[in-house]
């Protein structure tokens, strides 16, 4: 009989719960709204109580604390988001469901999933940014996560602003950070309407592909990875990766031979799944 896994993937706005397989397949999946930890902790519980499982992972926004030798291990740190700041997840849902939980971040869990069964799947290493209600990267090595104290903020890396640009960015920490400039919110910051309203010819697209671009631009340099992944709810506006990888071909100007760009900087394989399966992957992979 295989054995069962489970997903957490715990967003600022929801959290994706799933069941599944040695093969990775999805068992049951549900969506349930991100609202005080004591209430959506209980909706968590009463979904896995009835399976036997043999493990959790969970992929969780930020800042998360996930050096396991770490005094706050496991816990949702300096989070802006009401409630969540310095909350212990991982502990809470171990007392609760007596399981063995894997923790890492969001975008992690995206780049996991991607590198095992996605579109960077037989690569040796892979970046995965996810651009949504925030921008946030995962980043793999060799099978490993790349990270040190800490994981990653690549988001929040700096870019240099389109000269037509005149948004001051609304990142609180760093106003125009990558984050700043090219997160889902900037685009309403800007037009006073969301993304999905507006033309594919509206300038706002160039700015985003081009801050984006610095991002696979710096990303390159940095690490080199055989694939750079782009997700989140901002990419879904048709013309945007061609954008980018347009934009990347005149930063880069040749300087670096990376591979083909319809094979270097693409969007998710699994499209909405890559964190649910990551988190599934990561399940098995540490207790199996």
């Amino acid at each position: 009989m295989s054995s069962l896994y489970g997903s957490i993937e715990a967003g600022g706005t929801k959290f994706v719960l799933a069941v599944g397989d040695d093969d990775l397949n999805i068992i049951q999946r549900i969506t349930i709204p991100t609202r005080t930890p004591a209430e959506t902790i209980e909706e968590v519980i009463g979904f896995f109580k009835d399976y036997s499982l043999k493990g959790i992972g969970l992929g969780s926004f930020g800042p998360a604390d996930i050096a396991k030798e770490s005094a706050t291990y496991g816990y949702i740190t300096n989070t802006p988001k009401a409630n969540w700041n310095m909350y212990d997840i991982v502990g809470n849902l171990e007392r609760a469901l007596h399981v063995p939980i894997h923790f890492t971040t969001d975008v992690n869990a995206a780049c996991y999933g991607e590198y095992v069964k996605g579109h960077a799947q037989g690569t040796k290493s892979c970046v995965y940014f996810t651009v949504g209600t925030g921008v946030g990267a995962g980043a793999i090595n060799a099978g490993e996560f790349i990270q040190g104290f800490s994981h990653p903020e690549m988001g929040h890396m700096i870019v240099r602003q389109h000269d037509s640009d005149t948004y001051e960015g609304n990142c609180p920490f760093h106003k125009n950070c990558l984050e700043g400039l090219a997160a889902g919110p900037t685009i309403a910051g800007r037009l006073g309407i969301n993304g999905e309203k507006i033309e594919e010819n509206n300038p706002v697209w160039d700015y985003l592909a081009d801050y984006l671009s610095q991002a696979a631009y710096n990303t390159t340099l940095l690490l080199s990875p055989q694939v750079i992944i782009f997700g989140g709810g901002v990419m879904n506006q048709p013309n945007l990766l061609k954008k980018i990888k347009a934009r990347f071909k005149e930063q880069m100007n040749a300087y670096v031979a990376t591979p083909d760009l319809d094979a270097y900087i693409l969007q998710p394989g699994l499209k909405d799944n890559a964190g649910t399966i990551g988190c599934l992957a990561l399940a098995k992979k540490h207790f199996d």
